[in-house]
Parts: structure tokens; sequence; C-alpha cells
């Protein structure tokens, strides 16, 4: 029991690195807390800082939950309880570390418990957990960025993507997926927590008043209302 409570608590304090913060003040003298929408994720450093400090973020951002999935891995001794789940205990082990990094990003501690809306800190999480439907979902998330230029949009349909991805290639394609029945819900809840941290952004897009970031429009001529030309 103790090392899994060590284990989920570095996790958390993990996740809770404010790294939009630190790369903001430390490249460019300010806090981005400060700029653009305030929030210390990706998506505000790409649009306060740049493609370059604001890839920078992302990448240790989701450097965050593969790191706490990579450090259950290494600690794993075994459950204090008993598994009621098809998964293996390791991977079991590995849900709550990462769970806890994503809860520390939206909620770090480091800066008043308000942190980012936690998308990449998940993908880190998922990408040693459910590689196959994360990398689909990732498309997806590309596929809507590119052509609609919203951030928030693509990162929204890639949330929904991730459990639809997982059920369709269960059900519909046949694939055996290790521990689906129990997978699937946590899938489910993982994308309905990101799209509860996006419910500001789904707000500004009814209304029409989201930032859109117009140089990453490359298929623009396939949104409604794009150049066709």
């Amino acid at each position: 029991m103790i090392s899994l409570l060590l284990v989920v608590l570095s996790s958390y304090l993990i996740g809770s690195i404010p790294f939009g913060i630190i790369v903001s003040k430390y490249f460019r003298g300010f806090d981005i807390r400060t700029q653009g929408s305030g929030n210390i994720g990706s998506t505000n450093a790409f649009r306060v800082l740049g493609w370059k400090l604001g890839l920078l973020v992302q990448i240790l951002d989701i450097s965050k939950g593969l790191g706490a999935v990579l450090l259950a891995t290494y600690f794993f001794n075994g459950l204090p309880f008993h598994n009621a789940t098809p998964f293996q205990d390791i991977t079991v082990f590995r849900l709550m570390a990462g769970v806890a990094a994503v809860l520390g990003h939206v909620f770090t501690v480091f800066a008043g418990f308000k942190g980012g809306k936690g998308i990449s800190t998940a993908v880190g999480m998922l990408v040693g957990i459910a590689p196959v439907e994360v990398g689909i979902a990732f498309g997806i998330f590309l596929l809507v960025l590119f052509i609609s230029g919203y951030v928030s949009l693509g990162s929204i349909i890639g949330a929904i993507a991730f459990p639809m991805t997982m059920f369709l290639r269960e059900n519909a394609f046949g694939v055996h997926i290790t521990g689906y029945p129990t997978l699937i819900f946590f899938a489910i809840g993982i994308s309905l927590f990101l799209l509860y941290t996006h419910r500001s952004n789904v707000e500004r897009l009814l209304e029409k008043r989201e930032s859109r970031f117009e140089k990453l429009r490359f298929l623009k001529f396939l949104s409604p209302g794009g150049d066709s030309r």
C-alpha cells in the first residue's frame, strides 16, 4: 500500500509541474497565465510563445503522463488489493499513476490548483496503454486542426474518437483488445473528463469566439466556407 501511495503521489507531483509557466518565464520573462487565454497548457503556449516553445511545452506535458507510467512500471511490486478487472495488476498500477498525473496537470498544486486541460498529459499516459487508439485519435486531431485551425476543436473530437476507435476495433473489426470490457469504460471516463476541462472552449466555439490558428489551416479548402481555390 505504501508503494502504491508513493507512486500515485509522485505521479500527481510530476503531473503538477507547470511547464508552461516555467518555459514562458525562462525564455520570455513573463508568466504565461498573464497572456492569451491564461491557460498554462500547450494550446495557449503555441498562441503566446510561438510554435517552437509551444511544441516544447507540449512535449514536456506529454512526458509527464508517460513518465508517470514508466515510474509505476519501475516500482511495481504487486497490488495491495484484489484486482477484479481483466487487466494485469501492473496495468492497473500504471492506470492509477497515469490518472494521478493527469489530475496533477489539471489541478496543479504549484499554481493554485489551476492547470491545463489535460490532453497532452493524458496522451502521454495512454501511449503506454492503448497506443493504436491513441495514434488514430491523434491522426483525427491533426486532420481537424489542419481543416479548421482550432486546436481545441481537434482536441475535443480527438477525445471523442479515442473510445469510439476502441469500440469499433473490438466490435466492428473483430480486433481482440485485452481487457476491453473494462478498458472501454476507462476510455469513456477519460474522454468525458477531458471534455469537461474543455467546457469553456466549447462555449467559445459555439459563440464563434475561439482563437484560430490560420497558419495551421493547411486543408482549409475542405472546411465550410473555406478557400476552395
